[in-house]
Protein backbone atom coordinates (compact mmCIF):
# COMPACT_ATOMS: atom_id res chain seq x y z
CA UNK A 1 0.00 0.00 0.00
CA UNK A 2 0.85 3.71 -0.82
CA UNK A 3 0.44 6.00 1.99
CA UNK A 4 0.88 9.66 2.20
CA UNK A 5 1.15 10.93 5.60
CA UNK A 6 0.13 14.38 6.02
CA UNK A 7 1.46 15.94 9.13
CA UNK A 8 1.36 18.98 10.84
CA UNK A 9 4.03 21.96 10.61
CA UNK A 10 7.51 20.42 12.06
CA UNK A 11 8.25 22.03 14.50
CA UNK A 12 9.61 20.30 17.89
CA UNK A 13 6.59 18.55 19.35
CA UNK A 14 5.56 15.19 20.32
CA UNK A 15 2.89 15.46 17.53
CA UNK A 16 5.67 15.62 14.92
CA UNK A 17 7.59 12.86 16.50
CA UNK A 18 4.59 10.71 16.55
CA UNK A 19 4.16 11.16 12.94
CA UNK A 20 7.26 10.34 11.99
CA UNK A 21 7.76 7.37 14.20
CA UNK A 22 4.80 5.39 12.97
CA UNK A 23 5.42 6.37 9.49
CA UNK A 24 9.05 4.70 9.56
CA UNK A 25 7.57 1.62 12.10
CA UNK A 26 4.76 0.74 9.61
CA UNK A 27 7.04 0.90 6.56
CA UNK A 28 9.64 -1.30 8.36
CA UNK A 29 7.32 -3.80 10.15
CA UNK A 30 4.78 -3.74 6.68
CA UNK A 31 5.90 -3.19 3.72
CA UNK A 32 4.19 -0.33 2.84
CA UNK A 33 5.79 2.29 0.77
CA UNK A 34 5.05 5.73 2.78
CA UNK A 35 5.80 9.55 2.48
CA UNK A 36 5.59 12.50 4.58
CA UNK A 37 4.46 15.73 3.68
CA UNK A 38 4.27 18.37 5.85
CA UNK A 39 5.40 22.22 6.23
CA UNK A 40 9.15 22.79 6.97
CA UNK A 41 10.47 22.89 10.93
CA UNK A 42 13.09 20.94 12.79
CA UNK A 43 11.75 18.31 13.41
CA UNK A 44 12.36 17.28 9.53
CA UNK A 45 15.94 16.24 10.67
CA UNK A 46 14.02 13.03 12.79
CA UNK A 47 12.83 11.92 8.93
CA UNK A 48 16.50 11.63 7.67
CA UNK A 49 17.86 8.85 9.70
CA UNK A 50 14.69 6.41 9.39
CA UNK A 51 15.26 7.27 5.85
CA UNK A 52 11.80 8.54 5.48
CA UNK A 53 11.16 10.33 2.24
CA UNK A 54 9.80 13.69 2.63
CA UNK A 55 7.92 16.25 0.63
CA UNK A 56 7.98 19.82 1.58
CA UNK A 57 3.96 21.70 1.79
CA UNK A 58 3.72 25.31 2.01
CA UNK A 59 3.65 27.04 5.17
CA UNK A 60 0.03 28.59 5.07
CA UNK A 61 -2.04 29.87 8.35
CA UNK A 62 -5.90 29.27 7.93
CA UNK A 63 -6.92 26.23 7.14
CA UNK A 64 -8.52 25.03 5.16
CA UNK A 65 -5.67 26.70 2.91
CA UNK A 66 -5.82 27.25 -1.23
CA UNK A 67 -2.18 27.01 -1.01
CA UNK A 68 -1.96 23.90 0.45
CA UNK A 69 -4.97 21.82 -0.99
CA UNK A 70 -3.33 22.91 -4.28
CA UNK A 71 0.00 21.35 -2.81
CA UNK A 72 -2.19 18.27 -1.84
CA UNK A 73 -3.72 17.20 -5.11
CA UNK A 74 -0.25 17.66 -6.70
CA UNK A 75 1.44 15.55 -4.38
CA UNK A 76 -1.47 13.09 -4.84
CA UNK A 77 -1.60 13.24 -8.39
CA UNK A 78 2.11 12.48 -8.63
CA UNK A 79 2.39 10.02 -5.84
CA UNK A 80 -0.99 8.64 -6.73
CA UNK A 81 -1.18 7.21 -2.96
CA UNK A 82 -3.67 4.33 -1.95
CA UNK A 83 -4.47 6.29 1.30
CA UNK A 84 -3.95 9.64 3.20
CA UNK A 85 -3.02 9.35 6.82
CA UNK A 86 -3.99 13.05 7.86
CA UNK A 87 -2.60 13.97 11.21
CA UNK A 88 -4.36 17.20 13.30
CA UNK A 89 -7.68 19.46 12.18
CA UNK A 90 -6.05 21.74 10.36
CA UNK A 91 -4.42 19.01 7.63
CA UNK A 92 -7.73 17.17 8.08
CA UNK A 93 -9.59 20.13 6.67
CA UNK A 94 -7.13 20.48 3.91
CA UNK A 95 -7.47 16.72 2.89
CA UNK A 96 -10.72 16.52 3.82
CA UNK A 97 -11.54 19.62 1.32
CA UNK A 98 -9.03 19.12 -1.48
CA UNK A 99 -8.89 15.36 -2.29
CA UNK A 100 -11.10 13.03 0.23
CA UNK A 101 -14.64 14.55 -0.08
CA UNK A 102 -14.39 14.07 -4.28
CA UNK A 103 -13.40 10.54 -3.59
CA UNK A 104 -10.06 9.15 -3.87
CA UNK A 105 -7.56 8.32 -2.19
CA UNK A 106 -9.53 7.23 1.54
CA UNK A 107 -8.67 9.32 4.36
CA UNK A 108 -7.33 8.53 8.01
CA UNK A 109 -7.56 11.17 10.49
CA UNK A 110 -5.45 11.16 13.82
CA UNK A 111 -6.21 13.24 16.05
CA UNK A 112 -3.41 13.29 19.36
CA UNK A 113 -5.28 16.61 21.27
CA UNK A 114 -6.89 16.67 24.55
CA UNK A 115 -9.98 18.29 22.77
CA UNK A 116 -12.12 17.10 19.91
CA UNK A 117 -12.87 19.45 17.31
CA UNK A 118 -16.19 19.12 16.89
CA UNK A 119 -16.06 20.05 13.09
CA UNK A 120 -13.89 16.72 12.00
CA UNK A 121 -16.01 15.25 9.07
CA UNK A 122 -18.65 12.60 10.47
CA UNK A 123 -17.69 10.30 7.23
CA UNK A 124 -13.92 9.74 7.69
CA UNK A 125 -12.18 7.32 10.34
CA UNK A 126 -10.61 8.98 13.01
CA UNK A 127 -8.15 7.98 15.88
CA UNK A 128 -8.28 9.50 19.29
CA UNK A 129 -5.26 8.97 21.98
CA UNK A 130 -7.33 8.22 24.88
CA UNK A 131 -10.52 6.13 25.46
CA UNK A 132 -12.37 9.12 27.14
CA UNK A 133 -11.80 11.33 24.01
CA UNK A 134 -12.47 8.27 21.97
CA UNK A 135 -16.72 8.15 23.51
CA UNK A 136 -16.49 11.78 23.11
CA UNK A 137 -15.33 11.57 19.44
CA UNK A 138 -18.51 9.38 18.06
CA UNK A 139 -20.92 11.72 20.59
CA UNK A 140 -19.87 15.38 19.17
CA UNK A 141 -18.70 14.12 15.40
CA UNK A 142 -20.51 10.97 14.55
CA UNK A 143 -17.36 9.57 13.10
CA UNK A 144 -16.15 6.31 13.61
CA UNK A 145 -13.47 6.85 16.25
CA UNK A 146 -11.01 4.25 17.10
CA UNK A 147 -8.18 4.73 19.83
CA UNK A 148 -4.68 5.01 18.83
CA UNK A 149 -1.96 5.92 21.70
CA UNK A 150 0.73 7.86 21.53
CA UNK A 151 3.51 5.68 20.91
CA UNK A 152 6.97 5.71 22.44
CA UNK A 153 10.26 3.75 20.61
CA UNK A 154 11.31 2.12 23.81
CA UNK A 155 14.90 0.91 22.37
CA UNK A 156 15.67 4.70 21.45
CA UNK A 157 14.40 6.12 24.06
CA UNK A 158 15.87 4.53 27.32
CA UNK A 159 18.55 5.18 29.70
CA UNK A 160 21.50 2.69 28.05
CA UNK A 161 20.84 4.58 24.80
CA UNK A 162 22.05 7.89 26.12
CA UNK A 163 24.98 9.59 27.66
CA UNK A 164 23.46 12.58 29.53
CA UNK A 165 27.10 13.87 30.63
CA UNK A 166 27.38 15.88 27.58
CA UNK A 167 24.26 17.71 28.15
CA UNK A 168 24.96 18.08 31.62
CA UNK A 169 28.59 20.06 30.27
CA UNK A 170 26.85 21.88 28.33
CA UNK A 171 24.36 23.31 30.05
CA UNK A 172 26.62 23.69 33.78
CA UNK A 173 24.35 21.29 35.26
CA UNK A 174 26.85 20.71 38.18
CA UNK A 175 26.10 17.49 40.50
CA UNK A 176 24.47 18.58 44.06
CA UNK A 177 20.80 19.68 43.08
CA UNK A 178 18.08 17.13 42.34
CA UNK A 179 17.36 17.64 38.62
CA UNK A 180 13.59 18.00 37.74
CA UNK A 181 12.75 18.22 33.99
CA UNK A 182 10.06 19.15 32.16
CA UNK A 183 10.51 18.72 28.23
CA UNK A 184 7.61 20.82 26.30
CA UNK A 185 6.84 23.64 23.61
CA UNK A 186 6.78 26.48 25.26
CA UNK A 187 3.41 28.07 23.97
CA UNK A 188 0.47 29.46 25.78
CA UNK A 189 -2.21 27.16 24.65
CA UNK A 190 -2.26 23.43 26.78
CA UNK A 191 1.22 24.45 27.87
CA UNK A 192 1.79 27.89 29.12
CA UNK A 193 -0.09 27.53 32.29
CA UNK A 194 1.77 24.45 33.61
CA UNK A 195 5.15 26.01 33.02
CA UNK A 196 3.97 29.11 34.95
CA UNK A 197 3.35 27.00 37.81
CA UNK A 198 6.51 24.58 37.64
CA UNK A 199 8.96 27.59 37.98
CA UNK A 200 7.04 29.25 40.87
CA UNK A 201 6.82 25.75 42.73
CA UNK A 202 10.11 24.73 42.11
CA UNK A 203 11.08 28.17 43.26
CA UNK A 204 8.75 27.41 46.63
CA UNK A 205 10.54 24.10 47.15
CA UNK A 206 14.25 25.79 46.39
CA UNK A 207 13.66 28.27 49.57
CA UNK A 208 13.95 24.30 51.51
CA UNK A 209 16.09 21.52 49.04
CA UNK A 210 18.84 21.53 47.12
CA UNK A 211 16.71 21.58 43.54
CA UNK A 212 16.76 22.84 39.53
CA UNK A 213 14.30 23.28 37.16
CA UNK A 214 15.45 22.29 33.67
CA UNK A 215 13.50 23.67 30.95
CA UNK A 216 13.62 22.02 27.27
CA UNK A 217 11.44 23.15 24.49
CA UNK A 218 11.20 26.87 22.23
CA UNK A 219 7.72 28.59 21.33
CA UNK A 220 6.09 31.87 21.64
CA UNK A 221 6.24 31.80 25.13
CA UNK A 222 9.79 31.70 25.63
CA UNK A 223 10.70 34.93 26.69
CA UNK A 224 8.50 35.67 29.17
CA UNK A 225 8.93 32.01 30.75
CA UNK A 226 12.77 33.38 30.72
CA UNK A 227 12.00 36.52 32.56
CA UNK A 228 10.24 34.58 34.76
CA UNK A 229 12.87 32.48 35.47
CA UNK A 230 15.60 35.08 36.04
CA UNK A 231 13.59 36.55 38.99
CA UNK A 232 13.49 33.25 40.34
CA UNK A 233 17.39 32.79 40.21
CA UNK A 234 18.09 36.66 41.18
CA UNK A 235 16.08 35.65 44.33
CA UNK A 236 18.05 32.37 45.30
CA UNK A 237 21.47 33.97 43.90
CA UNK A 238 22.11 30.73 42.12
CA UNK A 239 20.51 29.04 38.87
CA UNK A 240 17.77 27.00 39.88
CA UNK A 241 16.08 27.46 36.66
CA UNK A 242 18.08 26.72 33.50
CA UNK A 243 16.58 27.34 29.92
CA UNK A 244 17.93 25.11 27.55
CA UNK A 245 16.32 26.24 24.39
CA UNK A 246 14.95 23.46 22.02
CA UNK A 247 16.23 20.23 21.34
CA UNK A 248 15.48 18.12 18.25
CA UNK A 249 16.63 15.02 20.45
CA UNK A 250 15.99 15.80 23.96
CA UNK A 251 16.62 12.33 25.35
CA UNK A 252 19.75 13.27 27.23
CA UNK A 253 17.55 15.94 29.50
CA UNK A 254 15.14 13.04 29.81
CA UNK A 255 18.65 10.64 31.16
CA UNK A 256 19.89 14.01 33.14
CA UNK A 257 16.29 14.03 35.17
CA UNK A 258 15.84 12.91 38.81
CA UNK A 259 11.95 13.89 38.15
CA UNK A 260 10.10 14.82 35.87
CA UNK A 261 7.00 17.24 35.27
CA UNK A 262 5.10 17.03 31.98
CA UNK A 263 2.09 15.79 30.15
CA UNK A 264 1.56 13.60 26.54
CA UNK A 265 4.05 12.34 25.01
CA UNK A 266 6.69 14.08 27.43
CA UNK A 267 5.25 11.97 30.12
CA UNK A 268 5.25 8.93 28.59
CA UNK A 269 9.13 9.17 27.17
CA UNK A 270 9.84 10.08 30.59
CA UNK A 271 8.50 7.01 31.90
CA UNK A 272 10.45 4.91 28.91
CA UNK A 273 13.58 6.38 30.97
CA UNK A 274 12.00 4.73 33.70
CA UNK A 275 11.80 8.69 35.62
CA UNK A 276 9.22 9.38 38.55
CA UNK A 277 6.86 11.56 37.25
CA UNK A 278 3.93 14.13 37.95
CA UNK A 279 1.56 15.03 35.20
CA UNK A 280 1.05 18.51 34.52
CA UNK A 281 -2.64 19.73 32.85
CA UNK A 282 -4.63 23.18 32.91
CA UNK A 283 -6.72 24.97 35.60
CA UNK A 284 -4.41 24.45 38.11
CA UNK A 285 -3.96 19.99 37.87
CA UNK A 286 -1.11 18.80 38.57
CA UNK A 287 -0.85 15.20 39.74
CA UNK A 288 1.90 12.39 41.25
CA UNK A 289 2.06 9.46 38.56
CA UNK A 290 1.69 6.11 40.31
CA UNK A 291 0.14 3.04 40.71
CA UNK A 292 -3.22 4.60 42.43
CA UNK A 293 -3.51 7.07 40.37
CA UNK A 294 -2.72 5.18 36.93
CA UNK A 295 -5.97 4.47 35.80
CA UNK A 296 -7.90 7.62 35.23
CA UNK A 297 -4.53 8.76 33.14
CA UNK A 298 -5.05 5.49 31.11
CA UNK A 299 -8.39 6.81 30.86
CA UNK A 300 -8.60 10.29 29.90
CA UNK A 301 -4.64 10.63 28.75
CA UNK A 302 -1.59 11.99 30.54
CA UNK A 303 -3.50 15.24 30.88
CA UNK A 304 -6.02 16.79 33.54
CA UNK A 305 -8.44 19.72 34.30
CA UNK A 306 -8.14 21.30 37.29
CA UNK A 307 -10.68 23.52 39.25
CA UNK A 308 -9.72 26.78 38.17
CA UNK A 309 -7.26 27.60 41.35
CA UNK A 310 -3.94 28.41 39.60
CA UNK A 311 -1.59 28.51 43.34
CA UNK A 312 1.61 26.87 42.39
CA UNK A 313 1.22 25.49 46.12
CA UNK A 314 -0.30 21.98 45.45
CA UNK A 315 2.21 21.45 42.92
CA UNK A 316 5.16 22.12 44.85
CA UNK A 317 3.94 20.08 47.86
CA UNK A 318 4.14 17.40 45.10
CA UNK A 319 7.19 17.97 44.34
CA UNK A 320 8.63 18.18 48.11
CA UNK A 321 7.13 15.24 48.60
CA UNK A 322 9.18 13.45 45.85
CA UNK A 323 12.39 15.17 46.93
CA UNK A 324 12.25 13.92 50.31
CA UNK A 325 11.55 10.45 49.47
CA UNK A 326 14.00 8.57 46.93
CA UNK A 327 12.61 5.20 47.49
CA UNK A 328 9.46 6.48 45.93
CA UNK A 329 10.65 7.70 42.95
CA UNK A 330 12.65 4.96 42.20
CA UNK A 331 9.44 2.52 42.70
CA UNK A 332 7.55 5.36 40.65
CA UNK A 333 10.09 4.70 38.03
CA UNK A 334 9.79 1.05 37.82
CA UNK A 335 6.53 1.57 37.34
CA UNK A 336 6.09 3.78 34.79
CA UNK A 337 8.80 2.26 32.90
CA UNK A 338 6.99 -1.45 33.08
CA UNK A 339 3.70 0.37 31.85
CA UNK A 340 4.93 1.58 28.67
CA UNK A 341 6.47 -1.23 27.81
CA UNK A 342 3.82 -3.16 28.43
CA UNK A 343 1.40 -0.96 26.36
CA UNK A 344 2.83 1.81 24.57
CA UNK A 345 5.70 0.36 22.93
CA UNK A 346 5.85 2.04 19.29
CA UNK A 347 5.91 -1.46 17.41
CA UNK A 348 2.53 -2.62 19.17
CA UNK A 349 1.02 1.05 18.05
CA UNK A 350 2.38 0.78 14.50
CA UNK A 351 0.71 -2.90 14.58
CA UNK A 352 -2.37 -1.26 15.55
CA UNK A 353 -2.56 1.36 13.26
CA UNK A 354 -1.67 -0.82 10.20
CA UNK A 355 -5.10 -2.05 10.78
CA UNK A 356 -6.53 1.04 10.54
CA UNK A 357 -4.82 1.51 7.07
CA UNK A 358 -6.67 -0.79 5.81
CA UNK A 359 -9.74 -0.27 7.21
CA UNK A 360 -9.78 2.80 5.76
CA UNK A 361 -8.35 1.90 2.75
CA UNK A 362 -11.34 -0.38 2.08
CA UNK A 363 -14.30 1.73 3.91
CA UNK A 364 -17.11 3.06 1.25
CA UNK A 365 -19.11 6.15 2.20
CA UNK A 366 -22.61 6.42 0.81
CA UNK A 367 -23.00 9.52 -0.99
CA UNK A 368 -26.04 10.54 0.92
CA UNK A 369 -23.81 10.62 4.03
CA UNK A 370 -20.78 12.04 2.55
CA UNK A 371 -22.67 15.03 1.57
CA UNK A 372 -24.36 15.10 5.12
CA UNK A 373 -21.19 14.77 6.57
CA UNK A 374 -19.60 17.91 3.94
CA UNK A 375 -22.31 20.42 5.09
CA UNK A 376 -22.29 19.86 9.15
CA UNK A 377 -18.14 19.97 8.60
CA UNK A 378 -18.49 23.42 6.21
CA UNK A 379 -21.06 25.06 8.62
CA UNK A 380 -19.55 24.20 12.34
CA UNK A 381 -16.30 25.21 10.90
CA UNK A 382 -17.57 28.98 9.33
CA UNK A 383 -18.87 29.43 12.53
CA UNK A 384 -15.83 28.81 14.36
CA UNK A 385 -14.38 31.46 11.83
CA UNK A 386 -17.02 34.31 11.23
CA UNK A 387 -18.62 34.06 14.69
CA UNK A 388 -16.66 36.75 17.33
CA UNK A 389 -14.63 34.86 20.34
CA UNK A 390 -17.11 37.09 23.00
CA UNK A 391 -20.12 35.48 21.56
CA UNK A 392 -19.17 32.41 20.97
CA UNK A 393 -18.22 32.22 25.01
CA UNK A 394 -21.63 33.60 25.85
CA UNK A 395 -23.53 31.15 23.51
CA UNK A 396 -21.54 27.94 25.12
CA UNK A 397 -22.53 29.80 28.55
CA UNK A 398 -25.85 29.96 28.31
CA UNK A 399 -25.86 26.64 26.68
CA UNK A 400 -24.61 25.02 29.70
CA UNK A 401 -26.66 26.96 32.28
CA UNK A 402 -29.61 24.45 33.91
Amino acid sequence: MKVLVFAHHLELGGTQTNAIELAAAVRDRHGHEVTLFASPGPASALAGPRNLRYVEAPTVRRHPSIAMVRALREVVRREQPDLIHVWDWPQALDAYYGVSLWGSPPMLTTCMSMVVPRFFPSSTLTTFGTPELVEEGRRRTGAPAVLLEPPVDIAFNAMEAVDAGAFRQQYDLTDGPLNIVVVSRLVGELKGEGLVRAIDAVGTVAERHDVRLTIVGEGTSAEVLAEQAARVNARHKRPVVVMTGGLVDPRPAYAAADLVLGMGSSALRAMAFGKPLIILGQRGFSEIFDAATAPGFLYRGMYGLGDGNLDSAPLADQIEQLVTNPARRAEMGLFGLDLVHARYALDRTADQLETYYRAAAERRVAGWDELRSATRTTALRAGDVLVPDPLKKRLRAMATRP
